[in-house]
């Protein structure tokens, strides 16, 4: 039986591109976890893709997942544009190359060892966990 864990995913970027950070808060029932990090100069879009990135690096074996992200970006890639990406030799609708293709491989890589349900929530409206990713990711910048 896969072991479960509840993750919350937030990234922040001052200006963008800019100074940005990566915020995860992992919680496995029994114990919390919390991740964070920052980049001198990305895009906000990177930092919402590192921080789910991150998150699932952490685990060693695979999980049940329930991860909440409020990046539509993530989302929509995940849900709903990654399999036509693959389809088009990683290119969108346009015909142009897949924007931060690095990180989609990575999450490409990383999803299919666990078993996930993606769920969007969002941003500033009060959920504890998206809150707590965005003062993590926040962190990660200031610690710059």
């Amino acid at each position: 039986m896969m072991k479960t864990v509840e993750i919350h995913t937030d990234g922040a970027c001052r200006h963008n591109p800019g100074p940005g950070g990566w915020g995860a808060l992992m919680d496995f029932g029994d114990k919390t976890q919390e991740l964070y990090g920052g980049d001198e100069i990305t895009t906000n879009n990177k930092m919402e893709l590192t921080a789910v990135i991150k998150a699932l690096e952490y685990l060693t074996e695979p999980h049940q997942i329930v991860l909440t992200t409020d990046s539509k970006y993530v989302i929509g890639g995940i849900n709903d544009w990654m399999d036509n990406w693959k389809k088009r030799g990683w290119r969108n609708a346009k015909g142009e190359p897949v924007k931060n293709k690095e990180l989609w491989l990575q999450l490409d890589q990383l999803v299919s060892k666990h078993k996930i349900e993606w769920q969007w929530v969002k941003g500033h409206s009060g959920d504890i966990g998206n809150e707590t990713a965005d003062m993590l990711a926040n962190r990660g910048i200031d610690e710059l």
